[in-house]
């Protein structure tokens, strides 16, 4: 009689603790089509995570929403472009919305993410309650986008606008009334003048804009 593999008496918590440790998906996928139990411990593991990273993946809109739907406790999420070419798209970030763990998350980045629109972002955004770190540099995204994020997150602390051209004077100001926690904001390359930036000192005096360096030294008048 075959004797059982120490590893098959482990109690599916401890396996699912243990795959928590694997970083590479396809290494997950793999795991998860070694036997049923495996399979329970890998959709466990994924549920427990709390941080979830696809820089340096090669990722569709299906595969990415997929992993994303069952990270229940997730916290983090990061998309960004990497070298390899990341293919999400719009229809990508709205399966992304409908997954349980949205309301939830804190930090979101889709950094050089070229293939995205305000469409796909707003769908995402509109239902990320909780969100206070976003980052969507190197995209594509206009005012209408802006517009979303500062209705649907109260909580926001930081964003990151670098690169992101098609924005405005009236996205910011818009951004920085209603965000009331906001704290940094960074707007490298985006073509906005500079006195956009001393009205947003108006608005939020202690307000962080990014990159440092930019003439801001000057003496706001007295309200």
């Amino acid at each position: 009689m075959e004797q059982e593999a120490e590893i098959d008496r482990l109690p599916i918590d401890l396996l699912a603790h243990i795959l928590m440790m694997i970083t590479s998906f396809t290494d997950l996928a793999q795991t998860s089509g070694v036997c049923r139990k495996w399979k329970q411990g890998v959709k466990e593991a994924l549920a427990r995570r709390k941080t979830l990273s696809f820089a340096g993946c090669k990722m569709d809109d299906d595969s990415t929403a997929r992993l994303v739907r069952h990270a229940y406790s997730l916290k983090e999420l990061d998309i960004s472009r990497s070298r390899w070419g990341c293919q999400i798209t719009d229809n990508g970030l709205y399966q992304i919305s409908l997954a349980k763990c949205v309301s939830n998350l804190t930090s979101i980045s889709l950094w050089g993410i070229t293939g995205i629109t305000d469409k796909g972002v707003v769908q995402l955004i509109t239902r990320a309650n909780s969100l206070q770190h976003f980052n969507v540099g190197g995209t594509f995204i206009t005012d209408e986008s802006l517009s979303a994020i500062a209705d649907s997150c109260p909580r926001l602390k930081s964003i990151v606008l670098w690169s992101c051209r098609r924005v405005t004077e009236s996205g910011l100001f818009v951004l920085a009334s209603k965000c009331r926690k906001l704290e940094s904001i960074n707007v490298w390359g985006t073509r906005v003048p500079l006195d956009c930036f001393i009205g947003l000192l108006t608005i939020r005096p202690a307000l962080q804009i990014k990159p440092q360096g930019l003439p801001l030294n000057v003496i706001l008048p007295a309200v």
